[in-house]
């Protein structure tokens, strides 16, 4: 009668957690879901797509670039072109490469780098940033799988502690009395083995949890889809004129008027070398001196 009353407890509990997560797992495998499809949806432009990834400018120059109007050497320098130097030219459409190729004007005929003037152009940086704000503004509220157990709050924090505590409770109380207890027929011996069954799969609970949680992840949707997408002009650049451009973004030193504080610490460096030089001399002085001393050469 013992193993009966086990084997009915501890099927119902059993029964009772791996509902608890099943019902989750239905529950973020939905949000997840409605998650995946509302990114799908989403409508980016080309080159919002290379602002949210942080490649706006090196969007904007690859299109001045295969336009004709800029010019970028080996070393990462951006020059107008001739054709970028006539006044009478239309500038690009869209507002991003048409407020670098403003800021090149700018500079012009000095050479400027894109990293330069992404960071340090107060003017471009202001029209980049009303551009981003107008299309981050259409982006729809994209909502969040709770991941961390801070997003769950301290009630259902507090719930989870006192679950797990009378689980366990649970846990060693039936062992026990499945080990203390001898089943004495058939009965006996096949609840016992129910019990044990159910104990052992609750065992396999938090595994079980673990695997719906990895399954349902949805951690950054939005950046999945923008890694896997390219701006045209970007694609369209071969690999000697897209390392020129990774490389003028990644240069934020080469302004007009503006000098290389490691070049001014190289001029100091050799300036400074006079002190080297006259210990040097004054060091052979006294080895000369220790050869020969009170004036009478050694001997």
């Amino acid at each position: 009668m013992l193993q009966l009353v086990l084997a009915v407890s501890a099927f119902t509990v059993a029964a009772a957690v791996y509902a608890v997560i099943g019902l989750r797992w239905w529950r973020r495998a939905r949000m997840q879901r409605t998650i995946l499809g509302l990114v799908a949806a989403l409508d980016l432009e080309p080159y919002h797509v290379a602002a949210l990834k942080s490649e706006g400018a090196e969007a904007a120059a690859a299109e001045l670039l295969l336009d004709g109007y800029l010019d970028i050497d080996g070393a990462g320098a951006a020059r107008l072109t001739e054709e970028g130097r006539e006044p009478g030219r239309t500038p690009p459409a869209h507002p991003l490469p048409a407020a670098l190729l403003e800021a090149v004007r700018r500079y012009d005929p000095e050479p400027v780098s894109i990293g330069s003037i992404d960071r340090y152009d107060t003017e471009y940086q202001i029209r980049r940033g009303a551009y981003e704000r107008e299309r981050d503004a259409l982006l729809p509220p994209i909502p969040r799988i709770p991941r961390d157990p801070q997003e769950r709050g301290r009630l259902m924090d507090c719930c989870g502690c006192v679950g797990i505590v009378l689980l366990l409770n649970f846990w060693i109380a039936v062992g026990l009395l499945l080990v203390l207890a001898r089943p004495h027929d058939v009965r006996a011996w096949a609840a016992a083995v129910v019990a044990a069954g159910c104990l052992a799969a609750l065992c396999y609970a938090e595994g079980a949890g673990r695997a719906v949680r990895t399954r349902t992840a949805c951690e950054d949707p939005l950046g999945d889809r923008l890694r896997t997408e390219f701006h045209p002009a970007l694609a369209a650049l071969d690999e000697r004129q897209r390392l020129r451009i990774r490389l003028s973004a990644d240069d934020d030193r080469r302004r007009p008027g503006v000098v290389d504080e490691d070049d001014e610490d190289d001029e100091d460096d050799e300036d400074d070398d006079w002190w080297a030089d006259a210990y040097h001399y004054r060091a052979s002085d006294d080895d000369d001196d220790d050869d020969e001393p009170d004036g009478k050469p050694l001997g």
